[in-house]
């Protein structure tokens, strides 16, 4: 519930009430309603049309929750929440095509890797694997706005542990020899029992979207996205008695 003045009226916007695109004010409804004879009613009486809390922050003097008062004969367009804020959130959301990470793998797939050697994880950034990644959604007169960014990738290595990375990682150069990666794993034993010789490795990235509406609500959304590599790893004994 809202206030105004000692009042209480069903509010849409925490701070405002719901909202009236049509004149980019807000209303609440007072309740209970001021009493017969009150100047609110503008020279109506209860019962006929309803005395609304008015807040218009483009308007001088308006601008603050319960700026004034407003008879109406029927409840202003736009009050009732008709618009789903946090729905029109979701759908900015799908609207951003979130993706799991676009895997980058030293060793690339296909090749083989030594037990106590890092191979080296990176997602291949894009808006849609990493972020910064923007949308609008809008309905009745009604926009949100929201950017999402991923926080963290974690990485499950197929032998029993995960590795997590707050970072997107650095792609694998040759020039960059034996250096520890930003993000990386050593495995500590061979691939040979593992389904196909490698061990699968999941990739889950953590999506954090911020959104804003022009009703002046905001929030958060999380979601995750998955992505699947392998990694093949042999003994260095055994790929070396050629």
């Amino acid at each position: 519930m809202c206030s105004f003045r000692g009042y209480q009226y069903a509010c849409y916007s925490p701070a405002f009430g719901w909202f009236d695109s049509t004149n980019g004010c807000y209303y609440g409804l007072l309740s209970p309603q001021p009493p017969a004879g009150d100047p609110t009613w503008q020279g109506h009486s209860p019962g006929d049309g309803a005395v609304y809390a008015e807040v218009c922050p483009t308007i001088a003097g308006n601008g603050m929750p319960g700026g004034t008062t407003r008879w109406w004969p029927t409840p202003p367009p736009g009050y009732g929440g008709a618009v789903d804020v946090a729905a029109l959130a979701r759908e900015a959301v799908r609207k951003m095509g979130l993706l799991g990470p676009a895997i980058g793998i030293a060793p690339k797939p296909g090749g083989h890797s030594l037990v106590g050697l890092p191979v080296w994880l990176w997602d291949n950034v894009s808006p849609t694997t990493w972020g910064p990644n923007t949308a609008t959604a809008a309905a009745g007169g009604v926009s949100v706005s929201a950017t999402g960014q991923v926080q963290q990738i974690v990485w499950s290595m197929g032998d029993g542990t995960s590795v997590t990375c707050a970072t997107a990682g650095v792609a694998y150069m040759p020039s960059m020899g034996a250096q520890t990666p930003a993000c990386g794993h050593v495995y500590t034993e061979t691939s040979a029992n593992q389904p196909g010789g490698a061990y699968p490795i999941t990739a889950t990235s953590t999506w954090v979207v911020n959104w804003t509406a022009t009703t002046g609500q905001t929030g958060q959304i999380t979601v995750t996205r998955q992505s699947n590599t392998s990694a093949a790893i042999g003994e260095a004994s055994a790929l070396n008695t050629n």
